[in-house]
């Protein structure tokens, strides 16, 4: 993504469109969209705020003589959805025919039946019985009373319902409808993101949004989907501060949230943790994307703030699932793993879709040396989030500690698919096909993750000299231990990191008609002083190698003399 379309500004018009799509989205339930479109409202400048609406902006008809007779008893069914009485919000609104009702009436049905659902779930929890999710036997229900509408509101239900009957194909047709005519509802846009699960969907769907790639929508989107796929870039981070500039949303912690998750994925963690003291300052209460603040803070190893955090946020409110994952980082940096563990299953109990709570509880779990339940948390959290390549190279780590090779090359691989970039997933790739005796396949994996920049390039060195060396490549694995040698003492490396690339290179020297065997002794005598296996074969060749020196020197005195 190198191209980056410049980003159209936001006037009167669009605010109209955000107040309009609050109010809307706040009648019928909606209240993720509802607090959304109100932050962006909020974050523009007050200026852009105040200026009048146009008057072709008046997008709410007037009200129709149908919606005027059910307009107590929908006020009176929206109260009881404010004191999540859904069920109750359903019967009041049992007679009533008008869009608006039809949409509340059923959307809490599906609330009412996603929570029975969900609860029917937990109890089967610890059992082989329990299905990888909860099934709402009422969802083709759901979706037959929405199937034939247009109305824009009930395509995003239609949608919702198709997504979760895992007909993907045709949710993203129905949710693109609805974005159509009303695309400041950010919770279709958040689906449409759900049914995208790698980058060359992204693209392809991409296409298909009828809004122009300079909308702030389509950039938004875009940031928040290279987030999801851990495939962000400098680009994305140029989206971000355009957002933020005076005449987009300068205000909005929304954008600012997903600036900082940009640097995370970037792995510029001081700069993530300045955006984050700056979110912090402007709204020390909030609690939306919490998460995203405690991994950086674990990143940069912050325990001081993350701690600070934690206990502030405890006595907040300890029942949201971001703030169980704050907890959970905070113990995990104290190496508390039990505690860490408990509160990340904590996350997942108050939301199953938390995918980076049962990702990261796996993680915990491997810490623990306990890769059959690691399995299970990563299990969880690829069936609710396909795409956090995370878990994926997490199953295959847990399957390579349990020695079941063939699965743990299937699940590196589809990391892989994700992140074919990550120099770390190369490197798993190859440390499995390794353990699995596929020797040249190992090799080439190890490579390209040098292609990728490794992080650790001295340990992919050292690999690939001893794979070379097990499949007769004495001359490469010769080249790959003197890098490492090189990377070494470049970085001024404790010599125990790379003792045994010295003995590999003084080895191939000794060996090699015409070697260095001056070489050969200098790494040697680096190398023989150590007290392990390496030291004490040093130490015997140290010998070989001294006696064949000194009977060469007395060769030459003798053929000059």
């Amino acid at each position: 993504m190198e191209y980056m379309p410049e980003i159209t500004h936001v006037d009167a018009q669009m605010i109209s469109d955000i107040r309009e799509t609050a109010k809307e989205a706040h009648e019928r339930g909606l209240l993720a969209a509802t607090k959304w479109a109100l932050d962006l409202v909020r974050a523009v400048t007050d200026e852009r705020r105040s200026m009048p609406a146009p008057k072709s902006a008046a997008r709410a008809a007037e009200p129709t003589e149908e919606e005027l007779r059910e307009e107590e008893v929908f006020e009176l069914a929206r109260k009881a959805v404010d004191e999540k009485q859904h069920a109750r919000a359903v019967h009041i609104l049992r007679d009533c025919r008008t869009d608006k009702a039809v949409f509340l009436r059923t959307y809490s049905r599906y609330i009412v039946s996603e929570k029975k659902a969900l609860r029917d779930w937990h109890m089967l929890d610890g059992s082989r019985h329990q299905p990888p999710t909860p099934i709402n036997p009422l969802l083709t229900e759901l979706y037959q009373s929405v199937e034939y509408v247009a109305e824009p509101w009930l395509l995003f239900l239609k949608a919702l319902f198709l997504f979760r009957l895992s007909r993907f194909d045709e949710a993203i047709d129905c949710a693109l409808l609805s974005i159509v005519a009303l695309p400041w509802n950010w919770s279709a846009w958040t689906l449409l993101g759900n049914c995208i699960h790698d980058p060359k969907s992204l693209a392809t769907h991409l296409e298909k949004i009828m809004l122009p790639p300079s909308h702030p929508l389509v950039q938004m989107f875009m940031v928040r989907m290279m987030n999801e796929l851990y495939s962000t870039t400098a680009t994305e981070l140029e989206m971000c501060d355009h957002l933020l500039g005076l005449t987009f949303f300068p205000e909005s912690l929304w954008i600012m949230s997903l600036r900082a998750n940009v640097l995370y994925n970037l792995q510029a963690y001081p700069q993530a943790e300045d955006q984050l003291d700056t979110i912090m300052a402007m709204d020390p209460y909030r609690i939306d994307d919490l998460d995203v603040f405690a991994n950086i803070l674990y990143a940069v190893e912050n325990k001081e703030k993350l701690c600070m955090l934690a206990q502030f946020f405890l006595v907040l409110n300890k029942d949201r699932p971001e703030v169980c994952c704050l907890l959970g980082c905070h113990y995990s940096l104290r190496a508390e793993h039990e505690k860490s563990v408990k509160y990340f299953r904590r996350a997942t109990e108050l939301d199953r879709t938390c995918f980076g709570a049962w990702t990261l509880m796996g993680i915990e779990y491997l810490e623990m040396s306990n890769p059959q339940a690691a399995v299970e948390s990563f299990r969880r959290a690829v069936d609710v989030n396909p795409k956090d390549y995370r878990a994926w190279s997490g199953l295959g780590k847990a399957y390579g500690i349990m020695g079941m090779h063939p699965y743990a090359l299937y699940y590196h691989s589809r990391a892989l698919r994700l992140r074919p970039e990550e120099a770390e997933c190369w490197e798993d790739q190859a440390h499995a096909f390794e353990v699995a005796g596929k020797h040249e396949d190992a090799i080439a994996c190890f490579k390209r993750a040098l292609e990728m920049d490794a992080p650790h390039p001295m340990t992919v060195f050292l690999r690939l000299a001893q794979l070379l060396n097990t499949v007769g490549d004495a001359a490469g694995a010769a080249g790959y231990a003197q890098a490492a040698i090189t990377q070494g003492e470049t970085h001024a490396q404790p010599l125990e990191y790379y003792a045994k690339a010295l003995l590999v290179v003084a080895e191939y020297q000794i060996r090699q008609p015409g070697g260095d065997w001056v070489r050969a002794r200098e790494y040697l005598e680096r190398v023989a002083p150590g007290a392990d296996e390496t030291g004490t074969k040093a130490a015997e060749l140290l010998k070989h190698v001294r006696t064949k020196l000194q009977i060469r020197a007395a060769a030459e005195a003798a053929r000059l003399d």
